[in-house]
This record gives C-alpha cells, sequence and structure tokens, in this order.
C-alpha cells in the first residue's frame, strides 16, 4: 500500500497522480501530490515505477500500514527501491538483462 510521498524528492511531475488505476492520489496545493484514497491502493506498484524522482515508498503489505517515515525510508534506500529493482531510471540494470531463467533463451531473439 502507498505509504509515503517524499516532499524533499518529488519533482511535481504528477506522473504518479497520472498513472495510478484507482486514483489513490489528489494533487497537492505546493505541488507535491497527496494521499487522498490510501484504502484504494492496489498495492500495483506503478506509481512507485514511474516516479522520476524515487519520492514513493509503496509497502509490499496490501492491507497493514507499516508507517515508516520518510527520513528512514531515505536512510536504508527504500524510497524508490522497487523503481530500482525493476531497473527503471538512468544507469540502472534492467531485470530483463540479469535473469538467468532457464526458458528465457527460448523467447528471447537469438544474440548473433
Amino acid at each position: 500500500m502507498i505509504e509515503v510521498v517524499s516532499s524533499n524528492r518529488c519533482v511535481n511531475c504528477s506522473l504518479c497522480v497520472k498513472v495510478c488505476p484507482t486514483n489513490v492520489f489528489d494533487a497537492g496545493e505546493d505541488g507535491v501530490p497527496v494521499i487522498a484514497r490510501q484504502e484504494d491502493c492496489q498495492t500495483c506498484f506503478i506509481c512507485e515505477a514511474y516516479c522520476p524522482a524515487d519520492a514513493l515508498y509503496v509497502a509490499p503489505f496490501a492491507d497493514t500500514l507499516q508507517q515508516l517515515g520518510e527520513e528512514q525510508l531515505a536512510e536504508t534506500n527504500t524510497l524508490g527501491s522497487w523503481r530500482e529493482t525493476i531497473g527503471w531510471g538512468p544507469g540502472r540494470v534492467k531485470l530483463a538483462e540479469i535473469d538467468t531463467t532457464p526458458f528465457i533463451d527460448r523467447i528471447l531473439p537469438s544474440r548473433s
């Protein structure tokens, strides 16, 4: 469930507001999105994946609030960690590049 929008990192792009399939966010008066309907969060991580500033934290628990603070999440490099895990963002290794699943060679084009 979405838990944190970092006002320190947010670049006011509103991508999270636009991509959220359940309309969890409202545009904030200062440009920083507000978690307005947290109970509607589907824990899909789309907002965190699209955030170019790694300013969001979606807890992997759909029904339980973790109540982690922004400072703690920043110190542990957890803000935007899903985006990093999937390799979105400049200079990050894409998940497909490191996939060693045995069947992957059967579905990827050959590298001749």
